[in-house]
């Protein structure tokens, strides 16, 4: 049978369904690592918080940098919606990074994912899947921390692309959130669709729904601090918008009023 030449149509969504679905594989794993291991913690250390939250972190670290490692060559690994929402907005008058359809694609697919990975991981240690968590996190100095550890992540990736050491984000992220588990106040959630997902856990690792908004919102003041302080000290920012989060396949968008072809081969680190 004749293969799909890439710029046939069907060729071009049977690639973005394959990155979708990494997107929802791997934010589903991470949110399973995130749940089980804060479950895990809490069973193994139940009086002693600090090292709760040790263990916790460390399989975060490790979990994401082999995540990352996984999926970024499919999709880039962005697991994250402001990751997403940031690689469309830098590389949107240039044609490079994700379009508009994508990065709401790619959301979608994330915040699903977040969702089945804390299911599983209820499922694992046989924690109830009908019970939403019930740990508050409101306050003023919570949402701090998330605009810190979210502005800190994005900044990292972008700049880790721009300047030449993108292949370096699988582990520099993965030491970036553990580290930010113990400098921010909230334990560095820093991720819209993982903050939703844990709500869907009722343990350690959990959010109670109405902290939910605070958090997004936070969020997303620091993803747009950290796209400001990006485009400030790197002004051509938009050129390595289609290698976050570490350099992958990807599809070359034609200007309007080209042929409209989509093709797909790997991207280069700059």
């Amino acid at each position: 049978m004749t293969s799909l030449p890439p710029h046939d149509p069907a060729s071009v969504s049977r690639r973005l369904h394959r990155r979708l679905v990494a997107e929802l594989l791997g934010t589903a794993l991470l949110v399973t690592v995130v749940v089980g291991s804060g479950i895990a913690a809490q069973r193994l250390s139940p009086h002693d918080h600090g090292l709760q939250l040790l263990e916790n972190s460390t399989a975060t670290v490790f979990g994401l940098t082999v995540l990352i490692l996984m999926f970024g060559p499919i999709s880039g690994a962005h697991f994250n919606p402001v990751v997403s929402a940031a690689d469309w907005f830098l590389g949107r008058r240039h044609g490079t990074g994700l379009s508009g359809r994508e990065a709401l694609t790619y959301s979608g697919a994330q915040v699903a994912g977040a969702i089945l990975g804390a299911e599983l991981a209820n499922l694992m240690y046989q924690v109830p899947v009908d019970r939403l968590a019930t740990t508050d996190r409101a306050g003023g100095h919570l949402l701090l921390g998330e605009v810190v550890a979210t502005a800190g992540l994005i900044a990292l990736i972008f700049i880790l692309a721009r300047t030449g050491r993108g292949a370096l984000a699988a582990p520099a992220v993965g030491i970036y959130i553990g580290a930010a588990y113990w400098f921010t106040s909230s334990t560095s959630f820093a991720n819209p669709a993982v903050t939703i997902g844990r709500v869907f856990s009722d343990t350690f690792a959990g959010i109670v729904p109405s902290s939910v908004p605070g958090f997004v919102v936070a969020q997303l003041v620091g993803a747009v601090i950290a796209v400001c302080l990006v485009r400030y000290f790197f002004p051509s920012i938009a050129d390595i918008a289609d290698d976050i989060v570490i350099p992958h396949e990807h599809q070359d968008r034609h200007p309007a009023g080209g042929s409209g072809a989509v093709t797909s081969h790997p991207r280069s680190t700059r």
